[in-house]
């Protein structure tokens, strides 16, 4: 079979069946639970004006390689945009320009695009459901996003997941530590790699989100945070503790977790599959960012929110041999040998029913429709021949049991079928 001209661009999918179906699993369970823990949803553009992005913080690789960015078609006055390679800015420009009721509970699923080396589990568009709550510095805000996150990879049959959190504190607190940080790193810059030396002018903080071999011993070594934490940062970080305990979830202190934002204050949380590559088990994660929606232009506003890769989820549900309910396929194959316009009634009938239901084309044999009745998946064939037509019945043949055969009346085949279905 001679190759294709056109291929999808490096970095990108096409996403077929069976793996369509497992994404729409996870984003109805998503959608599902955020909804009954009164969130909203919010759609917003998949491009935005540059500089919405740049707030991320200009340290970080996002911003400095990893953005699509281009410039409008307006030759008197361009605007540079950028597709979304995150939601969060996103949501909290929204916040800014609509200024809703706090506090804000919103979800949201869509992609993103990001120009970095494609590995697995990680494309230059991808997608991402997440949740954000804005307008509250209460820590039971914390507690109830970092839950909610938990509880999705609890529901879709995830056991094996690891939740780490941190504290990087107020904006007094991470700047003594920050000044600790440069004296300590400053000691080892010779054996830091070359990518964290140039991190390390930027944000010194992000070297210690470095995944890089040659860093990992000088990060091990750095000093810790929590030292540095003002009483009030302190304070609010052991009441998150204490209320993931007290609803039973599971955690890590995880001293060094710093996520890969600079827009990070206080609560940080990172979601890992032990299942997967350790360079790439992270499978979601987020926290606070109490001063990102002033820096877009609107009021100070407290935030706390979350991302979780969909395309990661399917790696670690894969590894640990999750099933996941597809929901997919068809009820029904209408197998036609009359000749005439049945298999296009009663499929046409079914569907309205909300019954799947499938069909052949081309005028097939009996033995062409059967076999495609058996790929399809269905439970049941629903048979129609010149004797069923003359006599107004169907044969319904279960093609999952033992292949039992019933006569059913041609004008209560509808019924019959939801009444069998429910049954089943």
């Amino acid at each position: 079979m001679s190759k294709s001209r056109f291929q999808t661009p490096r970095g990108t999918r096409d996403i077929l069946a069976p793996e369509t179906d497992h994404i729409r699993f996870l984003l109805r369970n998503f959608e599902d639970l955020l909804l009954a823990s009164g969130y909203g949803q919010i759609i917003s553009p998949i491009f935005e004006d540059i500089g919405v992005f740049q707030r991320i913080g200009e340290s970080t690789e996002i911003v400095t390689k990893e953005m699509f960015d281009f410039f409008d078609k307006d030759a008197k006055n361009p605007q540079h945009l950028a597709l979304r390679p995150e939601l969060t800015a996103s949501i909290c420009r929204a916040f800014a320009q609509h200024r809703p009721i706090t506090p804000w509970k919103v979800w949201y699923m869509g992609p993103q695009f990001r120009y970095e080396k494609p590995q697995a589990g990680r494309y230059r568009q991808f997608l991402q459901v997440g949740a954000e709550v804005l307008g509250t510095p209460d820590s039971a805000a914390d507690v109830e996003i970092i839950s909610l996150a938990w509880s999705f990879f609890k529901d879709i049959g995830l056991k094996k997941t690891k939740l780490l959190v941190n504290s990087l504190g107020d904006t007094k607190s991470r700047n003594l530590y920050n000044d600790e940080l440069i004296k300590y790193l400053d000691t080892r810059k010779e054996d830091l790699s070359k990518q964290s030396l140039i991190t390390f002018d930027k944000n010194p903080l992000r070297v210690l989100d470095s995944k890089r071999d040659e860093d990992q011993e000088i990060i091990e070594e750095a000093p810790l945070m929590e030292s540095f934490l003002s009483e009030e940062s302190a304070q609010h970080f052991s009441e998150v503790k204490e209320g993931l305990q007290t609803i039973g979830v599971p955690f890590e202190i995880s001293p060094r977790l710093v996520r890969g934002l600079d827009y990070y204050t206080r609560t940080t949380f990172e979601f890992i599959s032990p299942s997967l590559d350790t360079a790439q088990n992270a499978i979601g994660g987020g926290g606070r960012y109490d001063g990102l929606v002033e820096t877009l232009g609107g009021p100070p506003t407290e935030g706390i929110g979350f991302a979780l890769g969909i395309d990661r989820t399917l790696l670690a549900c894969a590894a640990e041999d999750t099933i996941l309910d597809s929901a997919s396929g068809i009820d029904v194959f209408v197998v036609d040998t009359a000749g005439g316009q049945e298999a296009l009634l009663i499929t046409e009938e079914l569907r309205k029913l909300r019954i799947r239901s499938d069909r052949s084309f081309d005028n097939r044999s009996m033995k062409a429709q059967m076999k495609a009745a058996d790929r399809s998946g269905a439970a049941y064939a629903i048979i129609i021949g010149t004797d069923e037509l003359e006599k107004k019945q169907v044969t319904l043949r279960d093609l999952r049991g033992e292949g039992k055969q019933t006569l059913i009346p041609r004008e209560t085949i509808g019924n019959n079928l939801l009444t069998i279905l429910k049954e089943k």
